[in-house]
């Protein structure tokens, strides 16, 4: 249903509630969050058509409200009219109040309040999964979003995020998946070593990218190694993994550099190493 009239008041009850969820503990009592812009909005209203039950509000799928600007929904009328025909309350606001909203410096103008997604950590090991990102301690939202979507181009079945890393639905995060957030399994707030068990026990290697690794990536890919079940753990770009991380895998793994650059940051790494795997399952 789309709403009459235009929310102008920064004051209002509805747009206060739902400012709230820029804070993760807000995020995490009503387990709701913001998705901003054309492709996060659009990935998942897709989501929600195929992905969960209509509820007793009348809603289906993961997206509970939909704001939009009166100029950005003559661009975007296809999304504004698949979420009414999903059920879900569509508020025609002013740029003021989308400014209030909106977590970035120039708002986009759609953003949609979305049901927390994430699946406990049985339902992805019951997947027979074939290639997982583990991630440990990995603090920068922009990093993790960006891995996330490097996952998803990749081929990968899920990422775990370890009770030490950032929160998947922080905005930074959401907003660098480009929409890859909703084509995930993504399990939140998983103790590492409880999460590497499980992978194990699934039946994957757990391979750590770690930069001072004896053996290099070149060298596993040549051996047949990564054409296997793999789990890879990243973890903080600035410390690394520490020594009781690095325990809880399989066997550590350099990138090699062939230049002279120091090193990669966590997402450049992430990419050579998911796409190294997924071309040896391909292959």
């Amino acid at each position: 249903m789309i709403g009459s009239g235009e929310v102008t008041s920064i004051r209002s009850p509805r747009v206060k509630a739902v400012r709230q969820l820029a804070r993760r503990s807000s995020r995490q009592r009503t387990r709701l969050f913001l998705a901003e812009g054309p492709q996060a909005v659009r990935e998942a209203l897709a989501w929600g058509q195929d992905a969960a039950p209509q509820d007793s509000d009348g809603a289906r799928g993961v997206v509970t409200e939909l704001f939009v600007t009166a100029e950005v929904r003559s661009r975007h009328d296809e999304l504004t009219a698949r979420a009414a025909a999903q059920g879900v309350p569509v508020l025609v606001v002013s740029g003021q109040v989308m400014a209030e909203l909106a977590q970035t410096i120039t708002p986009q103008g759609l953003l949609a309040v979305c049901r927390f997604i994430d699946v406990p950590l049985e339902r992805l090991t019951a997947a027979s999964p074939r290639l997982v990102v583990l991630l440990a301690n990995v603090r920068d939202p922009g990093n993790a979003g960006t891995v996330l979507r490097t996952a998803d181009a990749a081929g990968a079945d899920g990422v775990v995020f370890s009770d030490a890393s950032v929160d998947p639905y922080n905005s930074k995060c959401v907003r660098a998946s480009a929409g890859s957030l909703f084509h995930l399994a993504v399990v939140a707030g998983s103790p590492l070593r409880q999460a590497a068990a499980a992978l194990r026990g699934a039946g994957l290697q757990i391979l750590a990218a770690e930069g001072g690794a004896v053996r290099e990536l070149d060298e596993l890919e040549s051996d047949g190694v990564l054409g296997r079940p793999t789990a890879w753990l990243f973890g903080n770009e600035a410390w690394g993994l520490p020594a009781d991380l690095l325990a809880a895998a399989d066997q550590a793994v350099a990138v090699p550099i062939y230049g002279r650059a120091e090193s990669l940051n966590l997402a450049a790494a992430a990419a050579v190493c998911l796409y190294a795997s997924a071309r040896a399952r391909r292959g």
